[in-house]
């Protein structure tokens, strides 16, 4: 009796043949966990690279296939694009360096005409009693704070030099990119096509069109509205004598129209910043149009220009806004727009769609037929 409770205790004290495995896996899969987080650190700058690529290999895309159709080469027409992209994007980066620069230095040589001007209309407008000779002095004071952040700043002309280049090597690899995803853009979809059956090839060319409609959309809607504002914007700023009307208006159309939520606020500094230097009369007239602008383009301009480009619902805009900010920052905010509108596009086209009933929930009076109190009663 005792050696079978000895046997039974021995294979009881044995460990069972999955234990050893389940922990090689265990370990194997927490390794693989570490190294693939690693490599997506080490790569989170380069797949964010390649996402702005992307997103406009999309949204130029469809000009690219229509001069294809005319008969330009794929290689030619994206080289066309991609350059013009580039030209206009440099040209409004040095115009507008170019106007900071000379308002910058205006100021400084100005300074103590322009420090009396302000103090005389705070002064007059609000019955201050403020001394301009005394902000004159701090200001001019070689040892005050104001000279002392001038100086602290002159420190850092490598650091932004150096952040410049990094930049613009990032728009080349961009630009590289889209250039590539672009041009081959048919045999990457022949590619990957061919290792699908029939149906799953029209469903990846289709949410790959819908991709490709979507963010064109966005693009060319924005550039419309960016027009539209730039060009009331400059009537403005030429009819009150903003330095550089055409500049201002062009910075206030592009920021305002392709950086969400935050975009028309920080389009509306500099102008303000520039006309109050100028007079203060100036940049109050500055702020009330933008604020009114603001509000013709929500309700009459941009339901009308983005419901045949971009059919995206306010809420889920601004929603989208804030999780691509919160993600990717100020790039994330912008290509989070697209995004949502190719998601709302795949939902939406996707299984299928019944009719309505009749409603005020749905916004449809009830019609108090027949056969509507028929079915009621049944």
């Amino acid at each position: 009796m005792s050696h079978v409770d000895s046997g039974d205790l021995s294979s009881q004290d044995k460990m069972p043949k999955w234990v050893p495995r389940a922990i090689v896996l265990f370990w194997a899969g927490f390794l693989a966990a570490l190294v693939a987080r690693e490599m997506f650190h080490q790569l989170s700058n380069f797949l964010v690279l390649l996402l702005i690529s992307l997103f406009f290999a999309l949204a130029i895309e469809p000009a690219v296939n229509r001069l294809a159709a005319r008969g330009w080469s794929r290689g030619a027409a994206t080289a066309s694009m991609l350059l013009a992209v580039f030209l206009a994007i440099i040209s409004f980066g040095a115009a507008i360096g170019s106007l900071v620069a000379t308002q910058a230095r205006d100021l400084l040589d100005n300074r103590d005409q322009y420090v009396g001007d302000t103090v005389s209309f705070l002064n007059d407008t609000f019955g201050t009693n403020i001394d301009a000779q005394q902000w004159i002095d701090t200001i001019g004071d070689p040892d005050g704070s104001v000279q002392n952040f001038f100086d602290s700043q002159q420190d850092r002309v490598v650091d932004v030099s150096l952040g410049a280049l990094s930049g613009l090597l990032q728009v080349l690899s961009i630009t590289l990119f889209a250039f590539y995803l672009i041009s081959d853009g048919p045999r990457l979809r022949r590619a990957i096509c061919g290792r699908l059956n029939a149906e799953r090839q029209k469903v990846v060319l289709a949410v790959w069109n819908l991709a490709i409609e979507k963010t064109g959309g966005y693009i060319y809607s924005r550039a419309l509205l960016a027009v539209v504002s730039a060009f009331f914007h400059w009537i403005v700023f030429q009819s009150i004598g903003t330095p550089a009307p055409v500049a201002l208006a062009v910075w206030v159309g592009l920021i305002s129209q392709f950086l969400p939520v935050i975009g028309t606020y920080l389009a509306g500094l500099l102008p303000v910043l520039l006309a109050f230097l100028d007079s203060p009369l100036k940049a109050l007239v500055v702020i009330v149009f933008i604020a009114v602008y603001q509000q013709l383009e929500n309700f009459l301009l941009a339901p009308k220009i983005t419901a045949r480009t971009l059919e995206l619902h306010a809420a889920v805009a601004f929603g989208a806004a804030i999780a691509g900010g919160a993600v990717l920052g100020p790039i994330g905010a912008v290509l989070a727009l697209p995004f949502a509108a190719m998601i709302q596009g795949i939902v939406g086209n996707w299984g299928h769609r019944f009719e309505i009933v009749e409603d005020p929930l749905v916004g449809a009076a009830v019609a108090k037929t027949k056969k509507t109190r028929k079915f009621l009663k049944n």
